[in-house]
């Protein structure tokens, strides 16, 4: 019987998909503004978790994306236009990793994954 260890509040500041930031903080942190966050929310790029109080949280990986499609607006390209490009964006890399994998000779019998 193995023990689980319990989980720590500080593991969380490793989930990328934690929603630790508030609209104010994550909008300064991406250096844009709540309307914008609201924005790309609206276009279904990324859905923040509400609170119990109903504010919107995001999370590392959702401010990644956002600010992602801030740089494209930055460059001209209109806020729906932005998020669709970030979007393909993301589902290109997903593809492009698991293509990468379905490549990777497939381990024999006593081999480790891999090798």
């Amino acid at each position: 019987m193995t023990r689980q260890t319990p989980a720590r509040p500080t593991d969380k500041f490793d989930d990328d998909d934690y929603p630790a930031y508030t609209m104010g903080r994550a909008a300064e942190m991406i250096g844009t503004t709540p309307a914008f966050l609201r924005a790309v929310g609206e276009a279904r790029l990324i859905v923040p978790l509400r609170s119990e109080g109903g504010h919107r949280r995001y999370s590392r990986y959702q401010l990644r994306i956002a600010a992602r499609a801030r740089e494209l607006v930055d460059q001209g390209t209109p806020v729906e236009a932005a998020c669709r490009i970030v979007i393909l964006e993301d589902q290109l890399e997903e593809a492009q990793r698991l293509n990468e994998e379905l490549r990777r000779p497939a381990a024999g019998p006593g081999q480790p994954p891999g090798a």
